[in-house]
């Protein structure tokens, strides 16, 4: 008896979803539990596993269709009998073609030959729809092609190489929906940066006494990312205005501290939460952060790790950047920016030191943080990092 393969409970308020692209085919034996097809929604990509061993006897929808929860998208034949009791439509509707009586083909248009200088063979047609190969995705999805040449002599500017051309790719829902919210923050929200520098030495120092420990202790690095969280709590307790979203014409005030920490995922910048991240020690989050971060690279991050946070940390740092404005993830009112470390020269009573040093940025909702206090927050997190010692005493 085939099994239908319906779309899930992806989280809350998530009505549809977009298929992101089958991982089996038509006619494939799968496990128990094998990944089948990617779901994007405007929270999160998750994968549907099989429910029972088998052969997949049918698919109904392709990548970039959208199918609402609970909606069949295709059947599993249990133990991989699907040929006993259910006959995919495409082979029936192919048979049935084969029985009829040939037709004569029609007229062909004649075609000049390529001796009279015209040979279209190498370029596709303007807005043609081609098949995307294996290598570059599933062979359903499908995108537009079309020459430069054709884009430059529709505006009336000079044409370019004939081999020049450009590709039109839908976006994910996770995209569409990462756009969506950048925008809303800087249209609901009055955004402010505000950059300080740290000196590094005392954490670096830290991470070479007692990393090697940590490391055998709770088989997770010491990073810089859980020093810059307790930090921030450090400060948000000092500044609850910073922890604090507008609602209406309220103001929520947060007496707990769940915090986003920014991650590039398979599909995009994800930012998973701590949950009461006041609560956890320095491996609770450096192994909470490692799981974020294996989990968004194969896109299986919960669509609840995602939601709820009260301020996010983003760490350009690891791309390379120097220095950068993060922007808001509403409806919170604040994100501290972390970025590459540099060796710089610093003055250090009346001597010129170098000292491996960070910008830091924290961008805030100008509506709820006053400028004094974004500036004194950003200095209490630099005073907590250069002077480490004070996050387990509290001063």
């Amino acid at each position: 008896m085939a099994i239908e393969l319906k779309i899930p409970e992806v989280g809350e308020s998530i009505t549809e979803v977009e298929i992101g692209g089958w991982l089996k085919n038509q006619g494939d034996s799968v496990k128990k539990d094998d990944p089948l097809v990617t779901l994007e929604s405007e929270k999160a990509t998750v994968e549907l596993p099989a429910p029972e061993a088998g052969r997949i006897t049918q698919i109904l929808k392709q990548q970039g269709e959208v199918a609402k929860v609970g909606e069949v998208i295709g059947y599993l034949e249990k133990d991989g009998h699907a040929e006993a009791s259910q006959k995919a439509p495409e082979p029936k509707a192919a048979e049935g073609k084969a029985k009829q009586p040939e037709q004569p083909a029609a007229p062909k248009p004649e075609r000049k030959p390529e001796a009279q200088g015209e040979n279209k063979t190498d370029e596709p047609r303007a807005g043609r729809e081609e098949p995307v190969s294996p290598e570059r995705g599933t062979p359903a999805r499908r995108e537009i092609i079309r020459p430069l040449s054709q884009v430059g002599s529709e505006a009336g500017a000079p044409r370019p190489a004939p081999d020049r051309q450009e590709e039109i790719v839908p976006m994910s829902r996770l995209r569409r929906t990462v756009a969506e919210r950048l925008v809303e923050a800087h249209h609901n929200a009055a955004l402010l940066t505000t950059f300080n520098e740290i000196d590094m030495t005392g954490v670096m120092a830290l991470r070479k006494e007692y990393g090697e420990a940590f490391q055998k202790k709770y088989n997770v690095k010491l990073g810089f990312m859980s020093f810059f969280v307790k930090a921030s709590i450090d400060a948000l307790k000092q500044f609850p205005a910073v922890n604090a979203a507008v609602r209406g014409t309220d103001i929520v005030y947060h007496n707990y501290y769940d915090i986003g920490v920014a991650i590039g995922g398979g599909k995009g910048l994800v930012v998973p939460v701590l949950r009461n991240a006041e609560r956890m020690s320095f491996a609770e989050v450096e192994m909470a952060i490692g799981d974020f971060a294996r989990r968004a690279q194969e896109n299986k991050l919960k669509p609840d790790e995602l939601q709820g946070g009260t301020f996010t940390i983003s760490n350009g740092g690891v791309y390379g950047s120097l220095l950068s404005t993060p922007i808001v993830n509403p409806p919170q009112s604040g994100v501290l920016g972390m970025h590459a470390i540099q060796e710089r020269p610093v003055a250090r009573e009346g001597q010129v030191v170098i000292r491996p040093m960070m910008y830091v940025a924290l961008t805030y909702d100008h509506r709820l943080v006053d400028g004094r206090e974004a500036v004194t927050f950003l200095k209490r997190i630099k005073e907590t990092i250069e002077n480490p010692a004070r996050m387990l005493i509290e001063v």
